[in-house]
This record gives C-alpha cells, structure tokens and sequence, in this order.
C-alpha cells in the first residue's frame, strides 16, 4: 500500500511539472515551433500568395519534402527545397519564361517559385482538390490519372486511404498531418 502511495505521489508530481511547464510557460509551442519553423517564409509567403495557394500546405510540403534543406537531391534526381523533379522544374520553368539549369534550382527563392508553380498547375489540373495535387506531386500525373479513371481513387479523393502506392499513401497523410501542426500551432 505504501509503495502505491509513493507511485501515485511521483505520478502526481510529475502532471504538475507537466502542467507548469508545459501549459503555462509553453515550452510545447516553442519546441513545436523548433519542428515545424517558418523557414523561407519571404518566398513562401510572396508565392503562395501569387499563385493563390495556402502558405501552410507549402510549409508542410517543403518540410515532407526536405525538411528545408535547399541543397536536398533524392536519387531520383528530385532537388532543392521542394524536391522537384529536374527535367519537370526546367519544363515548368520554361512555361513561365525563364532558362534555368539543374544547378539554379538549389537557389531557394527560384526552387520555391518553380515549385509552387507546378504545384499550382496540379490544382488547376485537379480542380483545386489539394489531395489530388499532393497525390501528383509525389506520384506523378500519369499515376493519378490512371488511378483516377480505373476508380481507384474517387475523384473528389474523399478515399486517399486506396491511394496504392505506399509511400504516396504515407506522404499524402504526412503532408495533411503537418499542414494542420502548422495551422494550429501559427494561428493562434
């Protein structure tokens, strides 16, 4: 009995430290805001805005992505700050009339601006549904398309728990997980 006593007590103990610090002095949000930062934000905020696109759901893309490291490369030969594919940030970049090379889209500022920019044609692509844009960006047009018109996935994308490839399946839901830390944590 007196050992349960001494449990309870340390168990105790311990809520009120947490309480104290955590919900008083919010060391939860400054930790949080350690996880989830607002890097880049001039060109995140100066784009997002331009091309009409939830400035959070880019800061969410971009820590999936590359966890904001502008000199990431996949081997797949994804790079920058978006992990946008090469040969698809020189085609998009060239729509929009600028030359660029594999080596300008480590600049963050034009990685981003590139990026969003494909990003942007996805949901016009999709009609502004932000999963099927999420879905594309990592598995392609093609994939979406196909799944699309086979019935694996509906069109409104209501069911992104089908979505067959498991890492998109896992990048869909971690996109929209951390579009909802950013949220909550910076609209306070």
């Amino acid at each position: 009995m007196k050992r349960l006593a001494k449990i309870l007590t340390i168990l105790i103990i311990i809520l009120l430290i947490y309480f104290v610090l955590f919900k008083i002095i919010k060391i939860d949000d400054i930790v949080m805001k350690k996880m989830y930062p607002l890097k880049y934000s001039e060109y995140i905020e100066k784009y997002s805005k331009e091309y009409n696109i939830e400035s959070y759901m880019v800061y969410a893309i971009i820590k999936a992505e590359s966890n904001f490291n502008e000199n990431a490369k996949s081997t797949r030969n994804a790079v920058g700050l978006m992990q946008i594919m090469e040969n698809t940030a020189i085609e998009t970049a060239n729509k929009m009339g600028l030359n660029v090379t594999k080596e300008d889209l480590f600049n963050p500022e034009l990685n981003i601006k590139v990026g969003l920019k494909y990003f942007c044609n996805l949901l016009e692509k999709y009609n502004n549904n932000y999963y099927l844009a999420i879905i594309a960006y990592n598995a392609g047009i093609g994939n979406v398309d196909k799944w699309l018109e086979e019935g694996v996935i509906k069109k409104d994308a209501s069911d992104i728990e089908n979505v067959p490839f498991r890492e998109t399946n896992n990048y869909v839901r971690k996109i929209l997980r951390d579009y909802e830390i950013y949220t909550n944590l910076y609209e306070k």
